[in-house]
């Protein structure tokens, strides 16, 4: 299992005090709130900068998530973090729900035959679509299938024993 998750992206630089916006990948802010300090990845190198500040901005109609990092202390400053990856060990992701996964755990899971129990390939990655998060599936003679992540095809998820169970092999044609 992966012990760190990326869980924002860094936006532009807000007000004049060094603040930058944080765009949440999962939707979720309050475990971003809490957090003291965080690895940030850019241009392919990692840094761990401690958050002098973190709040809501923005007001009840369209609030967004704003931090202020140390030694980042005007506008011109953090404007050098812009596009930068928020990355928080798996204690301080966002918190999971039942029957919620994180897609890192996903990643490389053997896909099983519901009636058989054959294996027929691997989750490749898992793509955010419109109605629902979609499964790319590679099979054992290498094409990719893309299946819609939903629990009436995918009646099993099982990342503790590294398995799902494809519910009907129909949808592979």
């Amino acid at each position: 299992m992966i012990d760190r998750f990326t869980s924002g992206i860094v936006g532009a630089p807000f007000g004049i005090k060094g603040f930058v916006k944080v765009k949440p990948l999962s939707g979720e802010t309050k475990h971003l709130l809490r957090i003291r300090s965080v690895t940030l990845r850019q241009d392919g190198g990692e840094r761990l900068l401690n958050i002098e500040e973190s709040a809501l901005s923005g007001g009840k109609a369209a609030p967004f998530l704003v931090m202020r990092f140390s030694g980042y202390d005007s506008p011109e400053a953090a404007k050098a973090l812009c596009g930068a990856e928020l990355l928080v060990d798996r204690e301080n992701a966002a918190p999971l729900n039942k029957g919620e996964y994180y897609i890192e755990d996903l990643k490389g899971l053997e896909v099983y035959t519901y009636d058989g129990g054959e294996i027929i390939g691997h989750i490749n990655g898992i793509t955010e679509g419109g109605g629902a998060d979609i499964a790319e599936i590679r099979l054992n003679n290498g094409k990719l299938k893309l299946i819609p992540f939903r629990k009436e095809f995918f009646p099993e998820i099982n990342p503790e024993e590294g398995r799902v169970v494809l519910q009907n092999l129909w949808i592979l044609e």
